[in-house]
């Protein structure tokens, strides 16, 4: 019996996202599409940018998750256009984020707040971060470091 495409669908929303582990690689938005063609699974992901480092650990990990499920017949392709943006994030990622200690993206380029005190007095340290889809900003407030996902 081949498994529906929901089923693919919550069976990826269960593999975390090698970077940030506490949201998954669905929540991310980065999984753009599930199609079966004949009795070939073809799953189209989209990098948080082009050379993200992470990618292939990520077709790795998804692909381990569908073949421990019973997928024999399997393709993962890269999709980088249109490019990934960070409107495509769950609400739930930007939730699970903030309480894992990064700033979600905002329209207006920066951290609206600290994640960890919630005060609103930031200030960005470095545009860069623990990965490049990140920047390093601190909190004025309780002067604690943290990162921000950068709005792409």
């Amino acid at each position: 019996m081949t498994p529906s495409a929901a089923d693919i669908w919550q069976w990826l929303d269960a593999v975390p996202d090698p970077e940030i582990p506490v949201i998954s690689v669905v929540e991310l938005g980065i999984v753009r599409d599930v199609i079966w063609q004949d009795d070939l699974l073809k799953v189209t992901v989209t990098p948080t940018y082009s050379g993200c480092p992470a990618t292939s650990m990520i077709s790795i990990d998804i692909e381990t998750a569908l073949r421990d499920r019973g997928i024999e017949n399997l393709k993962i392709e890269t999709q980088i256009a249109p490019a990934w943006t960070t409107d495509w994030m769950t609400a739930s990622a930007r939730d699970k984020l903030k309480d894992y200690g990064i700033a979600p993206p905002t329209p207006a380029g920066g951290p609206s707040e600290c994640p960890h005190c919630g005060g609103s007095d930031v200030s960005r340290v470095s545009q860069f971060g623990s990965t490049p889809c990140k920047a390093q900003w601190r909190c004025n407030s309780c002067l604690e470091p943290f990162d921000y996902f950068k709005c792409i």
